[in-house]
């Protein structure tokens, strides 16, 4: 626990003051952090507690007294967490000054890593559930800080709207947990317990972690919140809900349920495919990189159902190797979906624009944050050397094992789990093609940015920091898998390597693929030598090139559009003006709207806002009209307890 407040103080210190001294005391406590971390997790101690009651092994303590401990589970997100904390806060050193309402962002950034760290350790309910409220308010408030306007409030109301609502199932899993002991012994839950904790505990942290069809506030709430925010909640808050639900899933339940992990192979394959369809139609950058969240956290939902699938088929093996991928991916999201989100930031300062249509050429005004930017671009598309290729490897050759097992139920969902992860992977390089065309190469479209100047040192060092763990977590990703594996409930013994070795199918051996480009690419660079191709205008079937003729980003997705108009249903409006019988302007306005928010959640709000209006007719304000309703309700107590229907 001095871990986390180390960190948390030494990072507000260093945002609070910007100071060299500062720098190095957040330095210092991430350092600690990930030490503390790192030997718990490599180590494979078990909870050790700093402070309060003793929980009953890794589990929690059923005493109301604060708790806190680390065993591997929580070091490997603690690690996560400092591995993303520090490039965030020292983006935000040279981000924040100038920002609306910068020292109150960041004392609520300090805050809301002591938070994330909080629900990490916590090894008690009371403290688990105050940190994890904590962890909810305290990004709606650096936004309400940073963004005056009416969209900002909104979007702030939907956020907590939707995540108390949903975050109810967190308290009553958490609760119910409690109430019977299971903490301590998982066997106390009856069939019925086991069934009301999986679906509140699903409900609950699947809505935190955006999981589809849970996950309306998390474009809406991302792209808004300053970027070094944006860059915490999506590389880490969304994942500490995942670790709420792995605790649930498989530590508290008392044994691998089949129900649950088909379940979790569902929504993992629904929120990787929808997150990845709705982040291609996206024209705003950070709402872009929002529904890619969505579709990360459905790859990591993936590997964790296919473990408790693996694990309900006696597969134990098989059930750590896709745990293990489940962690893998979870810690490689973190670290290029933090890169993205500050470079974005970083692209926002710079020219104060986010519109894909706006921008272009950024690569070359900006060299560094633009090479950096690329990096995650590529790492987050699933392209080898990098980490999003090696955990998404891992994570579909457990679902081509899952796909092969006797089971015919199950063998069908992995087999259609397979065919959706790679139909994700391929959106998604469709994708990331059209932001690296748009964001970083060609022509610039617009005076700010033709005129845009490099980031600050700070910045450029953050991005640059993550792109380096990209390269390394993806080309010796066999060095932490091992050590994933025996996080698993049980744990299996896996060879450690620089690649990924797996029994009884394909190897990846990432250092010797990562040498192998090293030495392609050198070699074309060296036939190609100092020739270039001779500069010749642009063709644009014999007009000249204008920028309207510049390709935009909903003419780049437009085919996808019209295949999958039947899902996606897309709107269109022409207007046309019209002069003397002649057609002078023509007018076109096209979106895609998002279903789940028109076809699920607009008439719930509807039916809700209806109800609402008709119990308002109750609140009379007449006291005769109140005491009649306290006696009909005693009334229909004392009824019901004479029937025995509460007996």
């Amino acid at each position: 626990m001095s871990a986390v407040a180390a960190v948390a103080l030494a990072g507000s210190g260093l945002l609070l003051t910007g100071g060299l001294v500062a720098l190095r005391a957040r330095l210092l406590g991430a350092a600690l952090a990930l030490q503390v971390a790192g030997v718990s997790l490599l180590g494979g101690a078990g909870a050790t507690v700093v402070l309060g009651a003793d929980p009953v092994g890794s589990g929690f303590s059923g005493a109301v007294e604060p708790a806190f401990g680390i065993d591997g589970l929580s070091g490997f997100f603690l690690a996560s967490l400092a591995l993303v904390a520090v490039p965030a806060l020292v983006f935000a050193h040279g981000y924040l000054p100038g920002s609306a309402g910068a020292p109150a962002v960041a004392a609520l950034t300090a805050a809301f890593l002591g938070s994330l760290a909080g629900v990490v350790v916590a090894r008690d309910v009371i403290s688990f559930l105050g940190f994890w409220e904590l962890m909810t308010l305290v990004p709606a408030a650096a936004i309400l800080v940073s963004h005056r306007e009416e969209r900002a409030r909104r979007t702030v109301f939907v956020y907590l709207a939707v995540t108390h609502l949903g975050g109810a199932g967190v308290w009553v899993a958490m609760l119910a947990l409690a109430r019977y002991g299971a903490f301590a012994d998982p066997g106390a839950l009856g069939q019925g317990a086991q069934l009301l904790v999986a679906l509140a505990a699903l409900v609950g942290f699947g809505t935190k972690a955006g999981l589809m069809p849970f996950h309306s506030w998390l474009p809406r709430a991302h792209p808004v919140a300053p970027s070094h925010v944006s860059a915490l909640m999506s590389g880490m808050m969304i994942k500490v809900a995942l670790y709420g639900l792995v605790r649930v899933s498989f530590e508290w339940l008392p044994e691998p349920t089949l129900w649950l992990g088909l379940v979790l192979l569902g929504l993992g394959l629904l929120s990787s495919l929808g997150g990845v369809l709705y982040a291609l139609v996206q024209h705003d950058l950070k709402r872009l990189l929002a529904f890619h969240s969505i579709e990360n956290v459905g790859i990591i939902a993936l590997g964790l159902g296919a473990s408790l699938l693996f694990a309900h088929e006696g597969e134990a093996l098989w059930a750590s190797v896709a745990f293990a991928a489940a962690l893998l991916h979870t810690l490689n999201h973190a670290v290029f979906k933090a890169l993205l989100f500050l470079g974005a930031g970083a692209f926002d300062r710079a020219v104060h624009e986010l519109d894909l249509d706006r921008l272009g050429g950024l690569l070359r005004r900006m060299p560094w944050t633009g090479a950096a930017f690329a990096v995650g671009a590529a790492a987050i598309a699933g392209l080898p050397p990098l980490n999003g290729f090696a955990s998404e490897w891992l994570t579909l050759q457990t679902l081509l094992h899952l796909a092969g097992l006797g089971s015919l139920g199950i063998g069908v969902a992995g087999g259609l789990a397979t065919a959706g992860l790679g139909a994700t992977v391929a959106l998604a390089v469709y994708c990331f093609v059209k932001v690296v065309g748009l964001v970083l190469l060609g022509p610039p479209r617009s005076r700010e940015v033709a005129e845009a100047v490099e980031a600050p040192l700070s910045m450029r060092a953050a991005v640059v920091f993550l792109a380096g763990l990209c390269v390394l977590l993806g080309v010796l990703p066999g060095l932490l898998l091992p050590r994933l594996a025996g996080l698993a409930p049980d744990g299996a013994s896996l060879p450690t390597h620089g690649g990924l070795e797996l029994p009884g199918t394909g190897a990846l051996p990432a250092p010797a693929l990562a040498v192998t480009l090293i030495l392609l690419t050198g070699a074309l660079l060296l036939a190609r030598g100092r020739r270039a191709a001779a500069p010749a205008p642009a063709w644009a079937c014999g007009q000249l090139v204008e920028p309207a003729l510049s390709w935009t980003s909903a003419g780049f997705t437009k085919p996808l559009r019209l295949m999958l108009e039947a899902v996606l249903r897309p709107e269109r409006t022409v207007t046309a003006r019209i002069e003397g019988g002649v057609v002078q302007e023509i007018a076109y306005e096209g979106e895609v709207p998002h279903l789940f928010d028109t076809k699920l959640y607009r008439p719930v709000v509807r039916i809700a806002s209806a109800g609402a209006a008709q119990a308002r007719r109750l609140q009379s304000g007449s006291l005769r009209a109140y005491v009649l309703y306290l006696l009909a309700l005693v009334l229909a107590l004392l009824v019901l307890v004479r029937t025995g229907a509460l007996g």
